[in-house]
């Protein structure tokens, strides 16, 4: 995924965020589909810490919104704030997936948005919520609660703008040391699950790349080229990502196979397989 519409809306979001939310109308539908269309993710934030909405409380009187593009290596974050949900309606977010301006007002800063949505999946509350307390008060200014992000078993999950990269299992320390690093500039590796505008096997192959480097900012390498070849069920999926850095290229071979089964999300029935990686090899070419 390589652009994201971040639309605040501080009530509860139910089960499903944009169909469940108390967005004015039933415009959650209308505008789940104007993102789908061009390719974007919707998705809904609010502040740590609010006071849910109730049926007898008045709306906000604006919503933050912020446009994510997040295609390595050209990530930015546009922002405004907007009187009613239904003006995303008349952004053109095919524009935004393709990386043109929406002409908002450009957001320099990061964006920290941790999946709190526990009617969702009770480990995204049980788990995001702790650490987007403890990242409320380290950064405020740049702290989100976000719906559903995926990969729940990784709970807790944060999605940072503009680069979209995908941090898991954090707590409330190491969250903040995430946060503190990328706003410093640096990139932390450790609890990085990988970057949304790529394949789960390339976002394996990019963080070992950036481990074999010693890479600890957010840009410095480029995907040139990906083959794959294999079945995930059989022998594995292998994925050869070759990579550009300073004027050099990298081959990552990545294997990509079925789990044992297991629980992948708190609220499962039944336990499914996953795909794992494994780092085969890493050449300079």
């Amino acid at each position: 995924m390589s652009a994201f519409l971040l639309l605040e809306h501080p009530g509860p979001w139910g089960v499903n965020a944009l169909r469940d939310a108390r967005l004015p109308d039933g415009v959650g539908e209308e505008l789940r589909a104007h993102a789908q269309a061009a390719g974007v993710r919707l998705l809904l934030i609010r502040r740590p810490g609010r006071t849910p909405t109730t049926a007898g409380e008045p709306e906000r009187s604006t919503r933050r919104i912020f446009a994510v593009h997040a295609r390595a290596p050209y990530s930015w974050t546009e922002t405004a704030r907007l009187g009613d949900p239904r003006e995303v309606l008349d952004l053109d977010l095919a524009a935004l997936r393709a990386g043109r301006s929406l002409g908002l007002e450009a957001h320099g800063e990061p964006v920290f948005a941790v999946c709190t949505h526990g009617r969702h999946d009770a480990c995204c509350a049980e788990r995001g919520r702790p650490v987007a307390a403890a990242l409320a008060r380290a950064l405020p200014e740049h702290t989100w609660e976000v719906s559903h992000l995926g990969g729940d078993r990784f709970a807790a999950n944060m999605l940072v703008a503009p680069d979209g990269f995908y941090y898991g299992r954090l707590d409330p320390e190491s969250a903040v040391a995430v946060a503190r690093a990328r706003v410093a500039g640096e990139l932390e590796l450790d609890h990085l699950r990988g970057r949304s505008c790529y394949p789960m096997p390339v976002q394996a192959a990019e963080i070992a790349l950036r481990r074999h480097l010693g890479l600890s900012t957010p840009g410095g390498i480029r995907l040139a080229a990906r083959v794959q070849t294999g079945d995930a069920r059989s022998s594995g999926l292998v994925t050869d990502a070759t990579f550009a850095h300073d004027g050099q290229g990298y081959v990552v071979r990545v294997r990509s196979t079925h789990s044992v089964p297991v629980a992948l999300t708190c609220r499962a029935v039944r336990d499914q397989v996953a795909l794992q990686h494994e780092i085969e090899s890493i050449e300079r070419v």
